[in-house]
């Protein structure tokens, strides 16, 4: 078993080495024979073959702590199995693995680490899981994940770390189908139970983070009101899912997350 000092020595240039490879050699699994003399529209239906294949779709529940997220994962889950769906259930990070005890010795404010070093140890910890998400995915799973890179760049940047240098360690990551970001005020989240019980629950940070993850709102993002009764944002949730569940059937391609 690899010890936490050689990973923390190592983690760096691991990432490195993932990102690297993954912006080089990730392409198509698609070969086309050379064809003389092939029509336009040929090619563009050999082309669009390669992507028609069923997936299950990466979807990312984000937002600050205590806004909502793990329950209503694990509702969104409940209600796609409910309907047939093959889905799972995932979180970030995942403290099971040697690197996500580290993470997690961190956040209960047992161990210090550099803001940088514990960056890669988050970024490493879904790198880990990077292969079985695709092969979980391209056998048709649906995947619910609680938090993703969004959290691992909004918190770290939020400490005064570069936005770029945060994004830097994600690219080649799978980029999410959907993110659904639970929008609540800071000073609403610390009013609800257990807040405080990990490092980042201080709401001064929260609202840094908050400005943070504006920052990065692209066109994958749905945001809704957390603020609303647990039901209300559950069927917002609901409705908003299963059309991207069921465009990742007809074949929707996977992306890679800030490959641009």
């Amino acid at each position: 078993m690899l010890s936490d000092k050689w990973l923390l020595k190592n983690v760096g240039a691991l990432l490195a080495w993932n990102s690297s490879i993954f912006r080089l050699n990730h392409l198509p699994k698609c070969s086309f024979r050379p064809v003389r003399m092939a029509s336009n529209n040929i090619l563009n239906h050999s082309l669009r073959a390669c992507n028609i294949e069923s997936r299950g779709a990466l979807i990312v529940l984000e937002g600050l702590d205590r806004c909502g997220k793990t329950s209503q994962s694990s509702r969104l889950v409940s209600y796609m199995e409910g309907l047939g769906h093959s889905v799972e259930l995932w979180r970030f990070p995942d403290r099971t693995t040697n690197v996500g005890q580290m993470i997690s010795s961190y956040l209960l404010n047992q161990s210090e680490l550099d803001d940088r070093t514990i960056h890669l140890l988050f970024s490493a910890n879904r790198w880990e899981k990077r292969s079985m998400m695709e092969t979980k995915l391209k056998a048709g799973t649906t995947l619910i994940v609680d938090r993703y890179s969004y959290s691992g760049v909004a918190f770290s940047s939020a400490k005064g770390v570069d936005l770029e240098w945060c994004k830097a360690p994600e690219i080649g990551l799978l980029a999410p189908d959907l993110v659904l970001y639970l929008d609540m005020p800071p000073e609403k989240a610390a009013e609800r139970g257990g807040y405080g019980d990990e490092r980042y629950e201080r709401l001064e940070f929260q609202k840094k983070v908050a400005q943070c993850y504006q920052i990065l709102h692209d066109p994958s993002w749905k945001m809704v009101d957390a603020c609303q009764s647990m039901e209300d944002v559950q069927k917002q949730l609901q409705e908003i899912v299963l059309d991207h569940v069921l465009a990742c059937q007809k074949g929707k391609p996977l992306s890679l997350l800030w490959s641009c």
